[in-house]
């Protein structure tokens, strides 16, 4: 009787013992402990897109100003400060603010268009500081309005007329 109950306890205890995790279940009585850092290092940055204009198709002469807007969306990280400059676009005699958009195929003609900051006033150009528009991030996406002109002009022959400008964002 006492054989069977030992070898049952004996058993047991290896049952137990082979049981996942419980081998490691021993309880210490001293311990040590060292700290460690967890870093990240956030650098400054900035995205941006941009929206087109299409003034659309007109008719006739263009003894109108013709007028359209787009959207240019900057996302710079928090306290970021940042400008953003258009250059002068594709179109053929287009330099700094003059800009042009040419004609397709053998058309060399051109209409010319301007750039602005605010509606009516202000050049968008792309010289820091003096024609590009400014801000500061602050982490979400921030949207600057283009705002877009056909002055009064000698109108061209009829055509699709186009010019592709390039938004840089400064930070």
């Amino acid at each position: 009787m006492f054989a069977s109950k030992f070898r049952k306890i004996v058993l047991s205890a290896v049952f137990i013992a082979t049981l996942p995790g419980f081998a490691d279940a021993a309880v210490y009585s001293q311990n040590k402990q060292a700290n460690f850092d967890v870093t990240m290092k956030i650098v400054a940055d900035c995205s941006i897109s941009a929206s087109g204009i299409d003034f659309g198709q007109k008719p006739g002469v263009l003894t109108q100003a013709i007028t359209g807007s787009s959207a240019i969306n900057v996302t710079c990280t928090n306290t970021t400060p940042y400008n953003v400059g258009l250059n002068e676009g594709t179109g053929t005699g287009s330099t700094g603010t003059s800009r042009y958009m040419s004609g397709t195929g053998a058309n060399t003609g051109t209409v010319q268009f301007n750039l602005y900051r605010s509606q009516g006033s202000g050049l968008w150009g792309d010289t820091q500081g003096t024609d590009t528009m400014s801000g500061v991030g602050n982490g979400t996406l921030q949207t600057l309005t283009v705002y877009g002109e056909i002055p009064v002009q000698t109108t061209p022959m009829p055509d699709s007329y186009k010019s592709s400008v390039t938004a840089t964002v400064y930070f």
